[in-house]
């Protein structure tokens, strides 16, 4: 989509502090971070949110929580927290599926 936020980071049309690349997803730290450690995972293909996951394109979701687990792996990080806002009223204002990945301090529930 060409008017997608994270479309265009993931094109590399604006810049970020990239943490992980491959074919299917792209991952770069938060530009806002709630945690120490705050990176965000994207698919590169368009998915609106959460709802918009399918049969055509979960593998991309499967692949995302794959690279969640080797990210923070590789970084060291074995305590974090995976968040996805679906919708203005859950806090979504990216409307670009995105997997926040939290780490570095102790996390509340409930959450916000």
């Amino acid at each position: 989509m060409s008017d997608c936020l994270f479309c265009k980071i993931a094109a590399g049309e604006i810049p970020s502090k990239k943490v992980y690349e491959d074919d299917q997803v792209y991952a770069f730290y938060d530009i806002d971070p709630q945690a120490p450690t705050h990176f965000l995972v994207i698919p590169k293909e368009h998915i609106g949110s959460c709802g918009e996951i399918n049969a055509e394109n979960s593998g991309v979701v499967a692949h995302a929580f794959e690279v969640i687990s080797k990210v923070t792996k590789d970084l060291g990080i074995t305590d974090f927290r995976v968040v996805s806002n679906c919708g203005e009223q859950a806090g979504q204002s990216v409307h670009h599926l995105h997997f926040h990945v939290l780490a570095g301090r102790d996390m509340t529930w409930p959450p916000g």
